[in-house]
């Protein structure tokens, strides 16, 4: 999703939703796999956050509602919201985004989430890929200045199979890992958010992101 001007003021989910997901995603990651959490106690318990994450298989926006702290309104591509699963995800607090232009509508929602104290998940690679932020969009840094909320990074790993088109499912009750990191700030201090200043910031996320992830392989002994 590429950065667009929004409102000050923008219509969000309410937490409700969300904190049913969260349940829901609760019961069901655990029930499903074994997941050891790691760091949870760094998320800030109050006041905006968005999260981070790393994108191997599909399953880890899931895996995140049901191990992050707090409930959380993540980005999701505006094609999982066909059928049945369209009021589903709305229910729960999920956000639809389009990949494939500059979506004003998901860029006012998000920025509500952030304004009343909620968290927002995002994927900065866009989309599945290597999981490894190898290629980042300038979304997040759009969000993180335009709203100062802490960025806290956060690796889930586990969930991908390497080596296939289409990664399978998780082995049933295989271990999955999640690793929080510190929340930390990806601007220069001035404020500003000029282009110069979000390629800054977007450079200075993947550098962070990327540490975490290599930080996080050690932690839990995957590499």
């Amino acid at each position: 999703m590429s950065p667009a001007q929004a409102p000050a003021t923008a219509p969000a989910p309410g937490p409700r939703g969300a904190a049913v997901g969260r349940r829901i995603g609760i019961v069901l990651i655990n029930g499903l796999w074994r997941p050891r959490v790691l760091g949870a106690w760094r998320v800030p318990p109050t006041g905006p956050v968005i999260l981070a994450g790393n994108h191997a298989h599909n399953v880890d926006g899931p895996v995140l509602m049901g191990t992050a702290p707090r409930p959380v309104h993540f980005l999701v591509k505006r094609e999982a919201f066909a059928g049945p699963l369209d009021p589903f995800l709305r229910s729960i607090g999920q956000l639809p985004v389009d990949r494939n232009a500059a979506d004003r509508n998901a860029v006012t929602s998000a920025l509500g989430v952030l304004e009343r104290g909620g968290v927002l998940g995002i994927f900065p690679e866009g989309t599945r890929g290597g999981g490894n932020f190898a290629q980042m969009r300038a979304g997040l840094a759009y969000f993180a200045l335009r709203s100062g909320a802490p960025v806290v990074p956060v690796a889930v790993l586990g969930s991908d199979r390497t080596g296939r088109v289409i990664p399978p499912l998780p082995p049933l009750r295989g271990r999955i890992d999640i690793v929080f990191g510190d929340p930390f700030d990806p601007g220069d201090g001035t404020g500003r958010r000029t282009r110069s200043a979000l390629d800054a910031a977007t450079v200075r996320l993947q550098e962070r992101l990327t540490g975490h992830l290599e930080y996080a392989h050690r932690a839990t002994g995957r590499h």
